[in-house]
């Protein structure tokens, strides 16, 4: 047996030995600092949902205010302007309008031939008036019901980034109804079938079967929010059953931390392999052509950075750019994709001002004060101008405002067009859009793929179309792969751009200049 195959064994078998050996020891001791640790951590992410809820409800009562308010005659032109102004500004909201005896009468996002596909089902009715209501058809998103409140005449709808937001969380709650006249409460989000209890209207900490509860109630809002913890995940075991656990928690704990510091090694390795990869600048960057739909014509190309490791295996951008975010790195990827850009494409985007060149750039490129001076010194290097390169970002690079928006003006006061990448599939929040002053959105290829199939996905689209037009920005089109999602937004009103399979992929810079070459032939032969 090698040296290295005995030190192999004897780390395992230390490892284990200890873990059998300590946890007898600590069992008890750990399982009260556990429990009561997990108590406090319920108390907190509640408050951190009340918070949240607050804020959500907040909106919701000023909005339905100022639609009740309306100066407008009921549901003409000039007050459904004026309800999507309201949705466009809000963080929580997507669409808001008028209901009558249970009927959809007009609405901020929907077309009038769009109404009767769209339902509000009444869930609860509250003391104050207003009504809890679930939203189908047109309005639902996903495949999935969303909730809204309906006061007097008016309604609105949540916005399904907030369900996302909470739901894509580790943490496990739920909202529970405080009704009236000692009926049994009712589960509100999410939405789905659950024993109903009254022990989760009531403040505090409490146990149904093997998990903890901490409830803490708003009554102003008649409603109650449930964070939970299975009891396994506390004490991994029943005391009746201790000498056992005890010893099998330790091998399986030891086995589990085995498995783990592999990973965690092979994580390690991967990012040293990166930044060597990027040291030696032998990550490579491939383009591909964006086109005019109208007319097919190549308009620009965003530029992707590719790597493959040591081992001769590709590995894929959302893996390395991860490993590189999360070890503070990214920032040099982007350095070496932008140089690369610049360096491939200079020329063209000297003599061809209408091609825009776009470059991806990370949440910490704009938190990044080197960032901004990076990009102006390539460019003046290259000769090239801002105008030129356009620069995305993702929706969650978004989520410092502060950060992101006076980073975006000084790239708009250089020149430059700042896209929102991947759009819907973030926050999807209207707000932001308008306090960022983007110039264009991405559309996410899971709407593109939705086309010619039933998804309810695929209603969404007309309302991030209308939405564009109403802000004034560019759509780009990702995914797209065949004729009919082309022919799709073809026919849109607003001029869009394609990105996909269909018109090409990812290309070195030169069969991208052959690609560039046989368009010019093309269009001198017609």
């Amino acid at each position: 047996m090698t040296s290295v195959k005995k030190r192999a064994l004897a780390a395992l078998v230390a490892t284990t030995l200890a873990a059998v050996c300590g946890t007898g020891g600590g069992y008890l001791l750990g399982g009260v600092l556990a429990l009561r640790q997990a108590k406090h951590q319920l108390q907190k992410d509640a408050e951190r949902l009340i918070a949240e809820k607050n804020a959500f409800l907040k909106e919701t009562d000023l909005t339905l205010m100022q639609m009740n308010n309306s100066p407008y005659p009921y549901c003409s032109e000039a007050e459904i302007g004026y309800f999507r102004k309201l949705i466009f500004q809000t963080d929580y909201l997507r669409d808001a309008g008028r209901i009558h005896d249970g009927k959809i009468d007009c609405s901020a996002t929907l077309s009038a031939a769009d109404l009767s596909k769209a339902q509000l089902k009444q869930v609860y009715s509250l003391p104050t008036g207003e009504k809890v209501v679930i939203a189908n058809g047109l309005l639902q998103v996903r495949d999935t019901n969303t909730l809204g409140t309906v006061q007097g005449s008016t309604y609105v709808v949540i916005n399904s980034g907030v369900g996302r937001r909470l739901d894509t969380s580790h943490l496990q709650f739920f909202v529970t109804m405080m009704l009236p006249d000692h009926q049994k409460p009712g589960r509100l989000f999410p939405i789905a079938p659950q024993a109903r209890d009254l022990a989760f209207t009531q403040n505090g900490l409490n146990r149904r079967g093997d998990t903890i509860y901490f409830t803490s109630c708003t009554p102003e809002s008649f409603s109650c929010i449930t964070t939970l913890i299975p009891l396994f995940e506390v004490m991994r075991a029943d005391h009746t059953q201790l000498w056992f656990c005890v010893s099998l928690g330790g091998v399986v704990g030891a086995f589990i931390g085995f498995l783990l510091s592999l990973l965690y090694k092979h994580n390690q390795s991967m990012e040293q392999q990166l930044r060597r990869a990027v040291r030696r600048d032998e990550l490579r960057v491939v383009y591909q052509p964006i086109v005019s739909l109208p007319s097919g014509r190549i308009v620009g190309s965003e530029a992707l950075a590719r790597w493959t490791d040591e081992d001769g295996f590709a590995v894929g951008p959302d893996v390395f750019i991860k490993i590189a975010e999360a070890r503070g790195f990214v920032g040099e990827i982007t350095r070496l994709v932008v140089r690369h850009a610049l360096n491939d494409f200079g020329e063209m985007l000297r003599t061809h001002p209408d091609f825009r060149l776009s470059i991806n750039v990370a949440a910490a490129d704009l938190a990044d004060p080197g960032f901004l001076t990076m990009l102006e010194g390539e460019l003046k290097r290259t000769g090239v101008r801002a105008e030129s390169l356009s620069i995305e970002i993702t929706e969650s690079s978004t989520a410092r405002h502060d950060v992101a928006i006076e980073t975006i003006l000084r790239l708009h006061q250089s020149g430059h067009s700042v896209h929102i990448d991947d759009f819907g599939t973030g926050y999807s929040s209207l707000s932001y859009l308008h306090d960022l002053s983007v110039n264009a959105i991405k559309i996410d290829r899971s709407f593109t793929q939705a086309i010619g199939t039933e998804a309810v996905t695929l209603s969404i689209l007309p309302q991030i179309m209308a939405m564009a037009e109403a802000l004034h920005l560019q759509v780009i089109v990702e995914g797209i792969e065949t004729r009919q999602q082309a022919d799709y937004f073809d026919s849109a009103s607003n001029r869009v751009l394609g990105q996909g399979w269909l018109f090409g992929r990812p290309v070195t810079p030169e069969a991208f200049a052959d690609l560039l070459e046989e368009q010019k032939k093309a269009a001198s032969a017609e």
